[in-house]
């Protein structure tokens, strides 16, 4: 008799621990769910930020003196660049139910970025050029 009592309250507190303790860990918390979408938004808006550095500039320019060739985005050269670069791989080139028509560029001016300014190269007027002057003289 004691027996089956220990027994029926060992299933019953099994019973309750299942109902109230399903999981142990912190991943099925309302905390962790609230921080783990909060990281997800901060890493969406770092790589989706547009003037991060896998976006675009704030003003694209080309570079001038002392300045280094950038990696200029693909659309900021000109207004059409995906039918450009079709057309450059030949894209369509071949379909003779549509045929492509003709490419008009519209290409962007981009201003330069220079971190000096040149001074004027100075050139003779009757510029003469003397044979056989050379920096370092070579044997005959």
């Amino acid at each position: 008799m004691c027996y089956k009592i220990i027994i029926m309250r060992i299933k019953i507190i099994i019973l309750v621990f299942n109902i109230f303790m399903a999981s142990t860990r912190n991943i099925n918390t309302r905390g962790n769910y609230v921080l783990e979408q909060r990281e997800y938004k901060h890493m969406e808006n770092y790589a989706l930020y547009p003037n991060s550095q896998y976006g675009t500039a704030y003003d694209t320019r080309l570079p001038g003196n002392g300045v280094n060739p950038p990696q200029i985005p693909w659309n900021q050269l000109s207004n059409n660049a995906a039918d450009i670069e079709s057309f450059l791989f030949g894209i369509n080139s071949t379909n003779l139910v549509n045929p492509a028509g003709c490419l008009y560029p519209e290409l962007k001016t981009l201003k330069t970025a220079n971190f000096f300014e040149k001074e004027k190269v100075l050139i003779p007027e009757p510029l003469v050029v003397e044979k056989r002057q050379r920096p370092f003289p070579t044997p005959n």
